[in-house]
């Protein structure tokens, strides 16, 4: 019995990394930024700056502790909206402190 399934011209390679053929032009020279924080607030106040810094587009909060330190994660397509969200951040009521920990970029 012959296959009937259609034939494919993915590239294997390609579909793994998620570079399907006809997003090829939408992704051609977009950039991928990504940053994490870690951002010290007063302990008494750490459920509710989480719950608002997980509100913000592109963020993810990674880890926390009781003692009031927060590692979050920024997603962006610009390293301007990285800054902006650490601007916001570090100027939030409760926040003692906001520090860039890592920042790193990519082209998809």
């Amino acid at each position: 019995m012959a296959n009937s399934l259609p034939v494919s011209n993915v590239d294997r390679r390609k579909f793994l990394n998620g570079r399907w053929p006809g997003r090829a032009k939408e992704q051609a020279n977009k950039r991928f930024e990504v940053a994490s924080l870690l951002v010290q607030v007063k302990p008494e106040r750490l459920d509710t700056v989480a719950r608002i810094i997980a509100g913000l587009p592109g963020s993810q909060i990674y880890s926390r502790s009781p003692q009031g330190k927060i590692v979050v994660v920024v997603e962006a397509d610009n390293v301007g909206d990285i800054g902006i969200t650490l601007n916001l951040i570090s100027s939030m009521p409760h926040v003692l402190s906001a520090a860039l920990v890592f920042h790193g970029t990519d082209e998809v």
